[in-house]
């Protein structure tokens, strides 16, 4: 019997790569142990599953004359052209990176992402983008197109308004020259391999 049909069937008891409890207040410290070195492993390919998921934009909704991959990447090409900073590129990127399974709270997702590796401002920014680009389209769709205004006292508010302006809404042309995802991939792997909640950064 091989060692997965062993564990499928059961036979974990004893092996050194798993703990021994079936209820976490069983667990001891080696247990524990363990389990930060297989996780601190498993984080550190976090932002390969990323890339994975950028990737899988590249087939998911229809209609639009570019795929949302290619909008991701647009918008993130276009916030570099603009001069902003690595985390507001990286926040561009992956702006609607939850689409696929979270389609009516995917900005929330998004910023929970990003939320441990860049300052306030940026997660800020991509969590309430979905409400601000309602300006846009909202009124075709009986909703309030204006809700943004709620937040005009936040200090990122025109923050979240030219991040929409300037990069999401715009960020739909098939002959704008955008960045490869190769070209975003050496940011991402700085931003998301950096020490999570830093307090140095601002990090909500």
């Amino acid at each position: 019997m091989s060692t997965t049909e062993a564990h499928s069937q059961g036979g974990s008891a004893g092996r050194a790569d798993v703990v021994s409890f079936t209820q976490m207040k069983d667990g001891t410290r080696e247990d524990y142990d363990l389990l930060e070195g297989l996780e601190l492993e498993y984080n550190g390919r976090v932002c390969d599953r990323i890339i994975d998921a950028l990737r899988k934009l590249d087939e998911g909704l229809a209609g639009y004359r570019i795929s949302r991959l290619g909008h991701s990447l647009q918008s993130a090409s276009r916030a570099e052209a603009d001069g902003a900073d690595i985390d507001m590129i990286v926040g561009a990127l992956i702006h609607d990176i939850g689409d696929e399974l979270a389609p009516d709270n995917h900005s929330q997702l998004a910023a929970a992402m990003i939320r441990p590796y860049v300052r306030a401002e940026v997660t800020w920014v991509v969590e309430m983008h979905g409400m601000f680009q309602l300006y846009y389209y909202g009124h075709f769709r009986g909703l309030d197109r204006n809700a943004r205004d709620a937040y005009k006292d936040h200090p990122w508010y025109q923050s979240c308004a030219d991040f929409c302006e300037r990069w999401d809404q715009a960020s739909f042309d098939p002959d704008y020259p955008t960045q490869p995802l190769e070209h975003f991939e050496p940011m991402l792997r700085e931003v998301f391999g950096r020490k999570p909640w830093d307090p140095a950064r601002g990090c909500l």
